[in-house]
């Protein structure tokens, strides 16, 4: 079990650090996902503070939701933190999708985000 947890880490960090060669100082969308939730940041790593962050735990979205752990889910917090960004003033962004690989509740979060309006 410890292999798969170092090859996750490794993933993890490797991706990482392509986001701050890449990134070129913009905000970072970091998503991560457990087995009933789904959750989102936007964060600026210079400053090291949080933007926007939009959850399935938000109060507007745990009513109209069935579940947190769906694709409808994930496009609901997805559509949320792009609208909270852009009243933040933040249009550019980096995709952090950690260690996960990018299909599924990951894809469909960044779609609806990307959809709603921010750019990465």
């Amino acid at each position: 079990m410890s292999g798969k947890l170092d090859l996750r880490e490794r993933r993890r960090e490797r991706l990482r650090f392509q986001l701050r060669q890449k990134g070129a100082g913009r905000a970072r969308l970091s998503v991560f996902r457990s087995g009933k939730h789904i959750y989102a940041q936007i964060i600026d790593d210079a400053a090291g503070r949080t933007l926007a962050a939009a959850s399935t735990l938000d109060k507007t979205l745990r009513e109209s939701l069935r579940t947190g752990a769906d694709k409808d889910a994930a496009a609901a917090v997805g559509k949320l933190v792009a609208e909270r960004a852009l009243a933040a003033g933040v249009k550019n962004v980096v995709f952090d999708r950690g260690a996960y690989l990018y299909h599924g509740r990951v894809k469909a979060l960044a779609d609806a985000a990307r959809e709603s309006g921010l750019a990465f």
